[in-house]
């Protein structure tokens, strides 16, 4: 059974594994995506994020994802159990990075409705377009906390300077405030999150839910050569981590992997898991095995020397 965490100024609570959605409609299908997750609330975990656009590199306008957690809540009859995350905001093949008010009044009620449900708890800022003016995309979200259709919002892709006007503009008009921060963040991915987003995720009390927490699968240890990038549709992304530091990284994983019996992305998570703010990493799997890994992450304890080790590695 997982331990839950507290999101920061709210009453939800999660477990420290935050399920990535989007595999549904993308390397998992319907029937998959269902087994999926009922073996990951079977195993106590509640929250689950999605996006609008996911996955729109599959169908040119996302929604898939959505659709399928909807489909899946109905059919389950769980809505109470779970935290649901979605977000606006990404670009499609349809339309660029948006977060006017026009395009989020419109896109919460397609969420909710692909979603089948009356509210979404944690409504995020996607992707920030820099041109829409912070004051106009918070009263859009001041309106649509009011109806009801959130209970929260957060911010993803957001600049340090926005994300800090965020505040002043929320405080100054009784806007809503963001209350979680999805930054991309792992052992891989430590400077412009350590140096420009958690100072701010402390300052204003965001409790943190990094994405990408594996480095697309880098950290699972399964890229160990150029050979190894053919083994999957993300290998190619993933090679720029092939290098000294990347080695190193992997080689302590895979020490301190041994020393607690599990995967070596059973600790790159718990890594990220004893970092302050963190709330849970959001990952994704696609097997029963993946999934393991995943819930052994949450298990484990890393002692103080294990974190300095992997900080050392990673720095």
């Amino acid at each position: 059974m997982s331990k839950k965490v507290k999101i920061s100024n709210t009453d939800l609570e999660v477990g420290r594994i935050n399920f990535g959605g989007n595999v549904f409609g993308w390397t998992l299908d319907k029937q998959q995506s269902f087994n999926i997750l009922d073996k990951f609330v079977a195993e106590g975990y509640n929250f689950i994020d999605t996006a609008d656009t996911y996955p729109w590199w599959v169908n040119g306008t996302g929604g898939l994802s959505e659709t399928i957690i909807g489909e899946w809540i109905k059919a389950r009859g769980n809505r109470n159990d779970l935290v649901i995350a979605t977000k606006v905001g990404s670009e499609t093949k349809e339309h660029g990075f948006d977060v006017s008010r026009q395009h989020i009044l419109r896109s919460v009620d397609e969420s909710l409705q692909r979603l089948q449900v009356e509210q979404i708890d944690l409504y995020y800022t996607h992707f920030d377009n820099e041109s829409t003016l912070v004051e106009e995309t918070l009263a859009a979200y001041d309106e649509i906390v009011k109806a009801g259709k959130v209970k929260y919002i957060a911010a993803s892709n957001i600049s340090p300077e926005r994300l800090v006007e965020s505040f002043t503009v929320a405080e100054a008009n009784g806007f809503p405030k963001y209350v979680a921060l999805q930054p991309h963040y792992n052992l891989l991915e430590r400077a412009d999150y350590e140096s420009k987003y958690l100072p701010l995720a402390q300052q204003y009390d965001l409790t943190v839910f990094p994405y990408w927490s594996l480095a697309a699968g880098f950290l699972t240890g399964k890229y160990r050569t150029e050979a190894d990038f053919a083994k999957s549709a993300r290998g190619g992304g993933v090679k720029k981590y092939l290098n000294e530091k990347g080695i190193a990284v992997l080689n302590a994983l895979d020490t301190i992997a041994a020393n607690h019996q599990v995967e070596p992305a059973s600790i790159a998570l718990a890594w990220l898991m004893a970092k302050p703010q963190i709330g849970a990493p959001i990952v994704s799997a696609t097997s029963e095995a993946q999934l393991t890994t995943l819930f052994a992450a949450d298990k484990i304890t890393l002692t103080a020397e294990e974190v300095s080790l992997l900080d050392e590695v990673s720095k």
